[in-house]
């Protein structure tokens, strides 16, 4: 029983980082219809942000963190208007080129900056409880509560604020937003921010737990394009229990199973649950 519980919570943990980099990436394809293939290299740039930032400059977690999320935000501003607002009218291929040019660009760079080998961030938060037989660390904790956090907050953004209401509407119906005298190109330029910004955050909270490397973008992006499908394209809903679901199946699968298959887990769920619900789990049929 412990060890069931013990998973569980590491699959939490898991989920609520795999959420908030979804729920990230949804968000931009809500916008622009076309999958952004850079997003996991944007979640492996905000972490070597933060890594420059505190070991290098000497700024505390915290302050490196608000530091990454800001220049990420930047970042991804620059990235929706140099690699994807020309291509806008353009087939989706292009687009899909240009990402794939963008990621290669982050990846190269970072590995010319830092080097190709891991680094680690330190934890500032190395003690750990135990309740019920699990053991937690604080830093574990700390992600799922400021995923949690995370969550809501982004949720009361889109469903209280002016700004808000504009990318809920342009998502909805680019064409009229226009009509109705919404700047388009503001609210990509404002969604692609908050997606760069969620997955800085993410990478930021987990990386004085795991070893960052220039390559870690690559399978986080293609596990959160798993979960925005499996969860339904364009669904914040879906793409949040989307995350947890992998999260959990990613934990109980390394611990009952096998840790060297732990990858292998999202793409079977995959698999399993377009088999039985083509449009993800809160997709809607398009007639």
């Amino acid at each position: 029983m412990e060890l069931f519980l013990q998973q569980v919570f590491n699959g939490i943990m898991l989920g609520s980082t795999y959420a908030i980099v979804a729920v990230g990436l949804t968000l931009v394809f809500g916008i622009l219809h076309i999958p952004n293939f850079a997003h996991g290299h944007l979640y492996m740039l905000g972490a070597y942000v933060a890594f420059f930032l505190m070991t290098l400059l000497g700024l505390g977690f915290w302050a490196a963190l608000m530091a990454s999320v800001g220049v990420m935000a930047l970042v991804g501003v620059v990235l929706e208007r140099l690699a994807y607002r020309p291509l806008r009218n353009r087939p989706h291929i292009d687009s899909f080129i240009s990402a794939v040019g963008a990621l290669m660009i982050l990846e190269t760079s970072v590995i010319v900056i830092w080097g190709p080998q891991g680094r680690r961030i330190p934890n500032p938060y190395p003690d750990i409880v135990e309740i019920l037989g699990v053991t937690m660390s604080y830093q574990r904790l700390l992600v799922i509560v400021a995923a949690v956090g995370m969550i809501l907050a982004l949720q009361l953004f889109i469903k209280r604020t002016t700004a808000g209401a504009t990318i809920e509407a342009v998502a909805q119906n680019r064409e009229g937003a226009m009509l109705v005298g919404i700047d388009v190109n503001r609210v990509s330029a404002i969604t692609f921010a908050i997606s760069a910004a969620t997955a800085a955050a993410a990478a930021c909270l987990v990386a004085p737990i795991f070893i960052i490397s220039p390559t870690m973008g690559a399978l986080l992006g293609m596990k959160a394009f798993v979960i925005v499908i499996l969860g339904g394209l364009g669904s914040m809903p879906g793409a949040i229990l989307g995350g947890y679901i992998l999260g959990l199946l990613e934990a109980l699968g390394g611990g009952y199973l096998s840790a060297a298959y732990k990858d292998v887990y999202a793409f079977g769920a995959l698999i399993l649950i377009l088999s039985i619900r083509p449009t993800g789990l809160f997709g809607k049929e398009v007639s």
